[in-house]
């Protein structure tokens, strides 16, 4: 080759298509040229790959993780929503609900299935009509079911699954309130993944409360 190049008066350059290029001087004063392998690169691509598509998925749980705690907080701004009203609403919480043995309360939407039938047949708009009475039972029944069925409302406008609950005893009386929903579930790997098609899982809260 050093002759060939000398005989035709050209300098002959090294190949640079296949990465960096050095010179190397081997035994016997001759110079050899040494680069990046095609496999080395493939190799590092591989590499790469992996662990771009590591990150991927990390991004995503954690997109789903946040998402799932936003759920959860308002999940409870809502049942803490209902302990104020209970609270505001003593009259019949505190008496007439704590009057019976177990007090119970489901709420599905504006649907208010309670225990107590004054409640359950009470349609009192307590934002258009005064729900003042002439008793505490004709008082706070209505109050009760109306705050139930608007808190219905706000619950499945947080997550159209929900579902709540009341349940009160004892004395003083304690209230618990539930609520129950479907959530989304992000599993980080195969151990950890649902394998029905929904993906999701019924998840609960509770509040205690004391009116």
């Amino acid at each position: 080759m050093r002759n060939v190049a000398a005989a035709s008066g050209k300098r002959l350059l090294p190949d640079r298509r296949f990465g960096p290029v050095r010179r190397e001087r081997a035994a016997g004063g001759a110079q050899r040229v040494a680069g990046v392998s095609f496999i080395e690169v493939l190799v590092a691509l591989v590499i790469i790959s992996v662990g771009l598509l590591g990150i991927a998925k990390m991004q995503a749980l954690a997109i789903s993780s946040t998402r799932t705690a936003g759920v959860r907080s308002l999940i409870a701004v809502e049942a803490a929503s209902l302990a104020a009203s209970m609270q505001a609403n003593p009259i019949y919480w505190a008496q007439v609900a704590g009057a019976t043995t177990t007090f119970t309360a489901s709420v599905n939407g504006a649907t208010v299935a309670s225990s107590d039938a004054s409640m359950a047949t009470s349609n009192t708009n307590c934002a258009a009509t005064s729900c003042v009475g002439a008793s505490p039972q004709a008082t706070g029944a209505p109050m009760a079911a109306y705050d139930l069925s608007q808190w219905g409302l706000a619950l499945q406008g947080v997550v159209p699954s929900a579902t709540g609950t009341v349940a009160c005893s004892g004395s003083p009386v304690t209230c618990i309130i539930g609520v129950t929903w479907q959530e989304t579930y992000t599993g980080m790997n195969a151990a950890t993944q649902l394998t029905t098609a929904a993906q999701t899982a019924t998840q609960y809260y509770d509040l205690v409360v004391q009116p």
